[in-house]
Formats: C-alpha cells, structure tokens, sequence
C-alpha cells in the first residue's frame, strides 16, 4: 500500500467549507466561482469532504478577518451548522488573519498555500521531491510561527539551542532557518548533479523534451502515449510530482522526455523556489511540450497561468515551445477546428492531440523531432 493509500485510509476525511473574497472587478471576481470549483479538487485531493462555500467580493481585505465581520458571522454559523472542521480560504492568509478566522470560526482555517503545500507533502515520493516541499513548508512557516506552533515538534527533532534571553518562538525560528539552510545545501547538490546529467545527454547527441503544463492536463498520460513506458496516471489535481525522465527513438531519432510539476493558480512562490532544479529542466531543454488540457472551458487561461510561470523562470523567446492540445477526444468536431484556430491565432505551434486513445501522437511526434532549421521558432502560449 502506497504512503497516499496510508493517509487515506488512516485518516477520516475532514469536513470543510470553502471561501473566496477576491476584490471587486478584478479578474479573480470574474471567475470567482471556477476558482472556488478548483479549491474544491484541492480539497478532495488532499482528502477533505466540501460541505458548503461562501463567497464575497471585497472592495479591500479586512485587516482582521479578509472578509466583512457581517460575513463572519454568517460563516461561523453555517459552519457549525454543518459540522464541519475546517475552513479552506482560496486567498493567501496573513497569520494574524488565520488567527483571527481561527479564533472567530473555532475551526482550523488553512489558505489556498498551506493547502497547495498539503497536498504536496502527501504526493512527495522521492527524497527530492520531498527536500524540496519541506523546504517550502519551513519558508512558509517562519513567518507564522505563533500560529501554527503546535506543527514545531515535527521539524524541531533534537535541537534544542536556546540562547541566553530568546524567547521559545525566536529558538524555533532559528532553528527552522538552520533546516532550511541545510535542505538549500541539499537542493544544490540535485542542481549540480542535473547539470553533470544534461551535459552527458548533449554528449550524446539527445533531444532533450520538458513536458510543462497545468496539472491535470494530462501530461503524464502523453508521456506513456509518446514512449510506451509505465506512468502513474491519475484524475486528480497534482497527481504526480517527482520528476521523470524517460528516453525513447522517435523517427529514428533519440529523445529523453522529462516530465516536470504541474502548474496552478496562485502556485505559492516558495514553492516554485524550492523546486527550481526541476524547473531548470526546462530551461535547459531543446524543446518544451506544452501540454493544454483542450476539453477544459478555461483552457487558455490555464495556459497563460503557465506561461507566466515559465516566464518567472526565465523561459523566453528563445526557446522553442511546441503545445499539445490534449483531450481532444472530448471535444467535437467543430470545437476541435475552433481550439485549434485560436491557438495559431496565439502563434502557437499547436497539435490536436488525445493522450488516451493515441490520436494525434504520430503529428506531434513530427513537430517534436522536426531539424529547427526546417521551420520557424514556436512562439510561447501568451
């Protein structure tokens, strides 16, 4: 049994409720609903049962709560009314605003971040993968040490420095930033031993190919369709995320594929820091294969999410970026001309394409391994 099926079976699923508060007339109040939608594949995957949601549009957050004492109010007795344990907050919380909630709802209260930072620490399987999403808790942690110290005695171990004078937060915070600086010196290690990897690939004359895209788009399922090798395969928000590399001949010519983390909305930032030797794959590739869930209503907006991503990385117009629009099967006929039409109206290089029933491959395989001299350069998705 995998450690996933351990946490699921061990522990009961929790009851939460869902809140958004994005401001008035911004772009996040426009999809408010969707957002909250995907907050709710969050908490599945993370093992939550959503029993209810409110959202309200706020001219500015509340100092004290992010949202309307008024709405509060409202919250804490429907919340108690349901029975439910837990608030999900698809905003990022200041700790005295998580504290507030707390003491206010008398449930935990945990934002899109620490939730994103959740599910990462249950899917982790390998030691990097796992170096990299402590590392990311501990940077989240530091800054809310009152409020969430009781989560100290499973990073602290046998520390135990305490200067002359220093309060029990100042310690631990020195403590964490002494971990932090130790998992740094690790992740160091992985970037150099990378570097040593995609040195022997040039040495052998491999096209290197970063598959990207939104989680959930299906990127592990084109992976298996492209190379035939066992992937695991899961409808689920970031149903892997240790970094796989698999390698293969397509027409006649040698290919390493790399798998790499999937993106999301308000993706937290420490994350994104503390996986950049996976992202680097990316930026060192000879191709980047964008994989676009199509069949999805927001399809373009997850892949500026991307894009954007990449971007911060430091992806620019000189890497070439071939797109997948994945799931094409899903799709009828018109809607399918209709993706594709306005993918090429976005300069992208794009191709039909179904992970599950194999379609399209052998169309993306040409654009993948085609001479980069035969062709011009594929324009980023933006």
């Amino acid at each position: 049994m995998s450690r996933r099926d351990l946490h699921e079976v061990a522990l009961p699923r929790e009851r939460a409720w869902l809140a958004g508060a994005p401001r008035k007339g911004s772009r996040d109040a426009k999809h408010a609903e969707e957002h909250l939608d995907e907050l709710a594949r969050l908490a599945d995957t993370a093992g939550a049962i959503v029993v209810g949601r409110v959202l309200q549009m706020v001219q500015s957050p509340d100092p004290h709560f992010f949202l309307g004492k008024g709405k509060v109010e409202e919250v804490r007795a429907r919340i108690a009314e349901s029975g439910a344990t837990l608030l999900l907050f698809d905003e990022e919380l200041s700790p005295s605003q998580g504290r507030h909630l707390e003491e206010a709802l008398a449930v935990r209260v945990m934002d899109r971040t620490e939730l994103i930072l959740d599910i990462f620490a249950l899917r982790a399987r390998s030691h990097e993968a796992r170096t990299q999403v402590e590392l990311a808790q501990l940077r989240y942690l530091v800054s809310r040490l009152t409020r969430m110290w009781v989560h100290l005695s499973r990073i602290r171990g046998g520390i135990g420095l305490r200067g002359p004078g220093e309060t029990q937060i100042e310690t631990d915070r020195r403590a964490i930033r002494q971990k932090i600086g130790h998992l740094k010196k690790e992740l160091e290690q992985v970037t150099e031993h990378r570097a040593r990897t995609r040195s022997r690939s040039r040495e052998r004359d491999l096209l290197r190919i970063a598959l990207v895209g939104y989680t959930n788009a299906g990127k592990s399922s084109l992976l298996k369709a492209l190379t035939g090798a066992a992937a695991h395969v899961e409808d689920r928000l970031f149903a892997t995320l240790d970094t796989l590399s698999r390698e293969t001949v397509l027409s006649g010519t040698r290919v390493r594929f790399t798998d790499t983390v999937g993106f999301i909305r308000k993706l937290p930032h420490d994350l994104v820091a503390s996986f950049r030797a996976t992202l680097e794959e990316a930026l060192e590739a000879d191709v980047l294969l964008h994989v676009v869930d199509a069949a999805h209503h927001a399809w373009e907006d997850q892949a500026q999410v991307v894009h954007a991503a990449l971007e911060d990385a430091g992806v620019d117009a000189t890497h070439r970026v071939v797109v997948a629009l994945n799931k094409a099967d899903l799709l009828a006929e018109d809607d399918r001309a209709e993706r594709l039409a306005l993918a090429e109206a976005h300069g992208w290089e794009a191709v039909l394409a179904s992970a599950v029933q194999n379609n399209g491959t052998d169309d993306l395989v040409r654009r993948l391994v085609r001479d980069d001299e035969a062709g011009e350069t594929g324009a980023r998705p933006g």
